[in-house]
């Protein structure tokens, strides 16, 4: 139920319990008519209908029905209508109006209570009547606040939730785009080397009238591979998000023949095992299988405790990559931490392999299958 159906709800709801409370005599006799008395409780329920859409009306119309019910004949069911009038004033208005309620209610109450004691001339009046009004005034201020702190508290927490989980997701895209840059730069130069020697040997071919049949053969083969191996490279590049940085030098090119001296290189204590027949790879594979293990292995040197496993699979279709190593009980989260494992992700995405990362046995592995092309016929 919407939240101001249920007001009217409740305001039709507290209008027939006090008529009930009224129709059974639960006020002090007047010699005015108790059906008077319908009007101050009519006003207070009026006060229930608004109490989230004009919480500042709702105190007016309370208390000008607490007024009017004490003027014609306290009843009870009014007073207990009005602590609502307060209780909603001081939740559902503005943070000043709730302030000055917690400082002026007990003021009132003391007021009260003084003016019934020397009405009465008697002090014990002072703590009856006082403890009345507050319980009228005070008790539902006092609830009213907490429960509005609480509330803050809560959206605080929600809003600050939704920020932390809107700066990881920008952390996430900015490591993929950083990534993809990377991988575009060091790509554009093996498939310029390709296009390049196309250009060179066509040229050379169409310039010269005097080459013999097997010479032309040679430089045609050459062509053709030198164009299979670039569309495979094209392939690999199509998605990326570029970003070039001319200024920059681009790297030269890394295989996965080089495992060896990349551990050596690392500094981690590890040991390598080669499964297979270790063999030229597609340079788009060749270079995502690189750095997947050159990131696994900073990892492994951050937060492992003992040498690590290095397995390289090579299969007639597929090439794995597995690097297995033992991780101590704590080990500290860094702020951005995870994008090394993004990027190892998306390299293995772009040329159509599969990666997995996490907990394994007594220790952490990372696994990337990446695909091999079909040889063209």
């Amino acid at each position: 139920m919407a939240p101001l159906r249920q007001d009217t709800w409740m305001a039709g709801v507290f209008f027939i319990a006090g008529l009930v409370l009224l129709a059974a005599g639960v006020f002090i006799p007047r010699a005015t008519p108790p059906s008077l008395l319908i009007g101050p409780l009519a006003i207070s329920c009026a006060g229930i209908a608004l109490r989230r859409r004009a919480p500042i009306l709702t105190l007016v119309l309370g208390f000008v029905s607490l007024l009017g019910d004490i003027l014609l004949g306290p009843s009870l069911g009014t007073v207990l209508i009005f602590t609502d009038n307060i209780y909603a004033a001081a939740l559902y208005g503005p943070a000043p109006l709730s302030r000055a309620l917690l400082r002026i209610t007990p003021v009132i109450t003391l007021v009260i209570g003084a003016a019934a004691g020397y009405a009465a001339q008697d002090w014990r009046a002072i703590a009856i009547v006082g403890v009345q009004a507050g319980l009228i005034g005070i008790g539902p201020v006092i609830t009213a606040v907490i429960v509005r702190q609480h509330r803050d508290q809560a959206e605080a927490e929600r809003t600050r939730a939704e920020q932390i989980a809107r700066l990881a997701e920008l952390d996430q895209q900015l490591a993929i785009t950083a990534e993809r840059t990377r991988m575009a730069r060091e790509l554009h130069d093996l498939v310029a080397n390709h296009f390049s020697a196309i250009a060179i040997q066509s040229s050379g071919v169409l310039s010269r009238s005097d080459l013999e049949p097997r010479a032309v053969q040679a430089i045609l083969e050459s062509i053709r591979e030198n164009s299979v191996q670039g569309m495979a490279e094209m392939r690999a590049m199509i998605g990326l998000l570029r970003a070039e940085t001319p200024d920059q030098d681009e790297p030269t090119r890394r295989r996965l023949a080089d495992a060896g001296d990349l551990i050596e290189r690392s500094g981690l204590r590890a040991t390598l095992t080669v499964n297979g027949s270790a063999r030229d790879l597609p340079a788009a594979v060749d270079l995502a299988a690189y750095r997947i293990l050159q990131e696994s292995l900073t990892n492994a040197l951050k937060h492992g405790t003992a040498p690590a496993d290095v397995t390289l699979d090579y299969g007639p279709n597929m090439v794995i990559v597995t690097v297995d190593n033992p991780v101590g009980d704590h080990h500290p989260i860094l702020p951005g931490a995870g994008a090394g494992l993004v990027g190892m992700r998306e390299r293995a995405t772009l040329i159509g392999g599969a990666f997995e990362a996490g907990p394994y046995l007594n220790g952490w592995r990372v696994r990337a299958e990446l695909p091999l092309p079909e040889e063209t016929p």
